[in-house]
């Protein structure tokens, strides 16, 4: 992944690893000769804000490395090379018509900014962590359960268990918290 939101770009691709290269500046985005590149897992649970980390403690890593034992640089293969857009408040809003799988990975991919949003009766609400479960055939974006676990929305294939949100000018809060100040039922729609 090149440009602005490689990280992101991961994430929502689905990719199983990402990595750090350290490379030569050119005139080009991201289009250098490579020195050194080292290869991270993504984990089922990372979200843009864990994979950064691991990336920068593996980068300092490489960095020093590369710097102390001089290789020979190669070109870089641009067939294989995939632009990352910069982020726009836009891609966070969450189409409930979407897999499950998608949206998962979309709220992994935005937390913590810009952060994945959907609404509730016209009021944003941030979504930080969900996870993909099966589930009856329903219309997408209606609640299909709600309990202290998460709220259960459909997507447009199987569904998302909401666990941690945040409404509107309050703290990020676990479902079971939410629930217990929101008159959120079953049959609900989010994205009205």
């Amino acid at each position: 992944w090149r440009g602005a939101a490689p990280i992101q770009g991961a994430l929502l691709a689905g990719d199983h690893e990402t990595g750090i290269t350290i490379m030569q500046m050119d005139e080009g985005l991201d289009t250098g000769s490579i020195l050194l590149q080292e290869r991270v897992a993504i984990a089922e649970d990372d979200t843009a804000q864990t994979l950064h980390d691991k990336l920068a403690q593996v980068g300092a890593h490489a960095i020093v490395q590369a710097l102390r034992v001089p290789t020979t640089a190669h070109v870089q293969d641009v067939v294989n090379a995939t632009y990352a857009e910069k982020i726009t408040k836009a891609e966070a809003t969450i189409d409930w018509s979407r897999s499950a799988i998608e949206i998962c990975r979309q709220v992994r991919a935005f937390n913590p900014a810009p952060g994945a949003v959907t609404t509730w009766n016209g009021t944003p609400q941030k979504i930080w962590s969900a996870k993909c479960v099966v589930h009856g055939a329903a219309s997408p974006g209606t609640i299909v359960d709600v309990g202290a676990d998460g709220i259960v929305v459909a997507a447009g294939a199987d569904a998302v268990s909401i666990t941690e949100l945040q409404k509107a000018g309050a703290k990020r809060m676990s479902a079971a918290t939410f629930l217990g100040g929101s008159a959120l039922d079953a049959g609900a729609r989010l994205g009205t």
